[in-house]
């Protein structure tokens, strides 16, 4: 057992003391105000404050954790033996960067709660994130800090208990649009087919007259593939199904279609199937309750996992109204088109609310490749790199590794055979 002494025991001091020990190196800790009861542990111990109070493991405290609110704080990287990390502590210090606070800035996602001009579909920039600016986003620096951390614990704690993570590997299937010709009615049918032609789009018009006659030739229709890949694989998957009227960013087959639902049934079968909830629903629970309520009807169980058509996430508000729909875990914390770990960290861990001051019940899953981010690469063997790279890293920490590929993407013909790539991942990578 780990005893930390600090002089003021606050909600972020808490929140983050039990996620990065406990979560991450699997450390048992208890936190302390009392002088008395720390100079009488005889086991691991730590002093975060200002000053140490003997010579023990010491590191010296910055002040975010016992603030509250938000102030525009300043920032310094530093190089800590090859990995960025902030707020450094001194030479007093056992370690030379206060890890509890900057694991806390970046998992908290405090620079998000900062003024910034949003994109064209409301999301936090990537090119604003510290992340981005210091280039650490392919590195999960938070995982990566507390194992430096661990090791000089060991040193002076060679007894201290701790259990280790085990890598894993989650494919994310994303279902926007299940198919790309049939089932969507009379009316969509005619109108696409029309516009193909007006468009001189004649292998599509080929392609749609096609699946007309047999629905089975849909190109967006892999599902059957990829499930006995997953099964080949043992890959854990998941498959988030938009279910959704139809608007201008939402465009799948009608939640009426038959068809549709019973595809989404069967995949039930075999895969955990969840809500990719709709670009409408982003700005309205009642939309997000709805489709929450007629999914798990489909399904006949509750559902409990979610994440963001594009990827949108505003904080706080997104997990407030997440939590209000009753919703436990999302998998909507990342970039679309960049590489990375937007909140810091390959862990999972539990959203804090910063205007609330307290940890709110929801897990977040942190994905770290969506596959359009590998669209800006050449080839299969960039990507392989890239994925490779990555991989390494998650490795290294014993980390998850969350990709998401897109049913659409895997079934269409382009320059790289994105099907080829999504199967040497789940073979690479599931080990």
């Amino acid at each position: 057992m780990l005893l930390i002494y600090t002089h003021k025991i606050t909600p972020r001091f808490t929140y983050i003391m039990k996620h990065l020990f406990g979560k991450i190196l699997g450390i048992e800790v208890t936190l302390t105000t009392k002088v008395e009861d720390f100079i009488k542990h005889s086991e691991a111990k730590i002093t975060y404050s200002k000053q140490p109070l003997q010579n023990e493991f010491f590191i010296r405290s910055n002040d975010l954790l016992y603030q509250q609110g938000i102030s525009d704080l300043e920032i310094n990287i530093s190089d800590w033996d090859g990995t960025p990390c902030f707020f450094a502590t001194g030479e007093r210090s056992n370690i030379p960067f206060d890890v509890f606070a900057a694991s806390f800035y970046l998992i908290s996602r405090y620079e998000e709660y900062l003024p910034h001009v949003k994109d064209a579909h409301g999301r936090y920039p990537v090119k604003e994130s510290l992340a981005y600016k210091y280039k650490f986003l392919e590195k999960p620096v938070v995982d990566i800090w507390m194992y430096k951390l661990l090791a000089a614990l060991l040193e002076q704690f060679p007894d201290l208990e701790h259990k280790r993570q085990t890598y894993k590997y989650t494919s994310v299937i994303d279902v926007t649009t299940s198919h790309c010709y049939a089932h969507r009615g009379l009316l969509r049918s005619a109108g696409g087919l029309l516009l193909d032609l007006v468009t001189l789009k004649f292998k599509r018009v080929f392609q749609r007259v096609s699946v007309w006659f047999n629905p089975k030739k849909d190109p967006y229709n892999n599902f059957d593939h990829l499930i006995s890949l997953h099964k080949k694989n043992n890959v854990k998957s998941m498959f988030f199904f938009q279910f959704a009227d139809y608007s201008t960013f939402d465009k799948n087959v009608s939640t009426s279609n038959n068809k549709f639902r019973y595809l989404i049934k069967s995949v039930a079968d075999y895969s955990v199937v969840s809500l990719a909830a709709s670009y409408n629903s982003f700005s309205n629970i009642e939309i997000l309750k709805e489709e929450k309520r007629k999914l798990g009807a489909v399904v006949n169980r509750p559902i409990k996992y979610v994440r963001f058509r594009y990827n949108r996430v505003e904080i706080p508000t997104t997990y407030k109204e997440l939590v209000d729909a009753d919703f436990s875990e999302d998998f909507t914390m990342g970039y679309t088109h960049c590489i990375g770990f937007r909140a810091g960290t390959c862990s999972p861990f539990s959203f804090y609310d910063i205007h609330l001051e307290s940890q709110q019940p929801i897990k977040i899953h942190p994905f770290a490749v969506h596959n359009y981010a590998l669209g800006s690469l050449k080839n299969e063997k960039q990507i392989s790199i890239k994925l490779d790279s990555v991989y390494q890293e998650l490795k290294k920490v014993n980390g998850k590794l969350i990709t998401i590929f897109s049913n659409e993407l895997l079934g269409k013909k382009q320059r790289i055979n994105w099907m080829r790539v999504y199967e040497n991942v789940i073979k690479k990578y599931n080990v």
